[in-house]
């Protein structure tokens, strides 16, 4: 290896460790953290190793502290719908909905719910406002989010499910095909 690669992989990784240890410093003592966010931040850890029922303890913890963290009732609305405990998650949705009701994520998460009880032209309203909301949400989930979940191919979007059922939809009942059990297991709920 050359001398001048050498001295840059050495700035590069003496830069990096600084950044990494002043991060931690400014996370764990300066940044400003609210009641219920660590618990959230514990339930979304849960929640993304496929721990659900930790997760939703962890959530109710901070909802403990405090009531109307938002993040954490959509937390929970996610996770009930993971345990498929389809009537509470629509609860929790419908809350986090009117507490804040210009969160794409929100309208995306309950429309994927509306779509797994069978409710499709509820799925493809939510949908619709997700998008039209949150354009980010065309994209489906960022490349770095898709790499760190092992998930090499890009799923298809909310955009993608709310054209396919409007097709569906739009044939003769004995025609359609609104559900494909293995892609639908595969799908992933959308974060806050």
């Amino acid at each position: 290896m050359d001398e001048s690669l050498y001295k840059t992989l050495v700035f590069t990784a003496i830069f990096l460790a600084l950044f990494f240890v002043g991060w931690s410093f400014y996370d764990s003592f300066i940044a400003e953290k609210k009641p219920g966010d660590l618990d959230f931040l514990t339930g979304d850890q849960f929640f993304e190793d496929g721990d659900y029922q930790s997760a939703l303890s962890s959530y109710h913890q901070a909802l403990t502290e405090d009531p109307n963290h938002i993040p954490a009732i959509r937390g929970v609305a996610r996770t009930l719908m993971q345990l498929e405990r389809n009537d509470e998650a629509m609860e929790f949705f419908n809350r986090a909905i009117r507490m804040d009701p210009n969160a794409g994520a929100t309208y995306a998460n309950r429309g994927i719910l509306h779509d797994r009880i069978g409710e499709y032209r509820l799925a493809i309203a939510d949908y619709e406002k997700a998008l039209q909301l949150d354009q980010e949400l065309t994209e489906g989930p960022h490349w770095l989010t898709r790499f760190l979940r092992l998930q090499p191919e890009k799923p298809p979007t909310i955009a993608d499910r709310a054209n396919y059922l409007k097709l569906e939809l739009a044939k003769p009942a004995s025609e359609r095909v609104l559900r494909v059990k293995e892609e639908d297991e595969a799908q992933r709920s959308y974060k806050y």
